[in-house]
């Protein structure tokens, strides 16, 4: 059942809000790379271990990484972090919390999101033919920044007629929508730095020595 231009949302929908697998990285891209490991660490100097920080590319999850030994690692490689055998990654040490990103990690986090949607965007556009309302009130739509209910109610009642088959099709078939791939990426920031407690494509923030596996 789709949505009419009522103030209330049937609950019979709201279970069918976007929903995706039980999430597991497989790729990351390297944010930062400490060869030395953290410069402000309490561990002696003879136990630290190079570090790297990684986006995982399937749902921008934030995590910290141990290379192997001789193997180099540069800003923007993509890696494989799966459960199979590793070239460049020893050790998955677990998720890093948005506020302990390096300066590094966070100036090239913006980049690499956007290109990271740009490469996805069929995942993005059924999200938008698919997302569901998260209350009776408000809608999962309206969580995209420089989307209000206007723009939403004028995005579910397009694709009852037909489904949006791309970015381009959404602007030409719906008024006043921002710049979709960068207002994917503010939602995205938003979750990571933990500012709303909805996650539409991530996995939020982590929590105290939460390992990815």
């Amino acid at each position: 059942m789709e949505y009419s231009h009522g103030k209330r949302f049937d609950s019979r929908d709201r279970r069918d809000a976007f929903r995706k697998p039980s999430p597991k990285e497989e790729h990351a891209i390297i944010l930062d790379f400490l060869p030395n490991g953290y410069p402000l660490s309490n561990i002696p100097s003879y136990k630290k271990r190079a570090i790297a920080q990684a986006v995982g590319v399937d749902y921008f999850t934030l995590l910290e990484l141990s290379p192997k030994k001789d193997h180099s690692i540069s800003l923007g490689e993509k890696v494989y972090i799966g459960q199979d055998e590793r070239e460049k990654i020893e050790v998955i040490v677990g998720r890093v919390n948005y506020s302990k990103l390096t300066a590094t990690a966070r100036s090239e986090l913006n980049h690499v999101l956007l290109e990271l949607v740009k490469n996805n965007r069929p995942k993005f556009v059924e999200f938008f033919n698919k997302a569901g309302p998260l209350s009776m009130r408000m809608h999962s739509i309206e969580l995209i920044p420089g989307i209000g209910k206007k723009v939403m109610w004028d995005i579910v009642e397009e694709r009852k007629d037909k489904p949006f088959e791309s970015f381009e099709d959404m602007h030409s078939r719906v008024e006043h929508l921002p710049e979709l791939e960068t207002a994917i990426v503010k939602r995205i920031v938003v979750e990571l730095e933990g500012k709303d407690k909805h996650n539409l494509f991530t996995r939020g923030q982590s929590s105290p020595n939460e390992r990815e596996r």
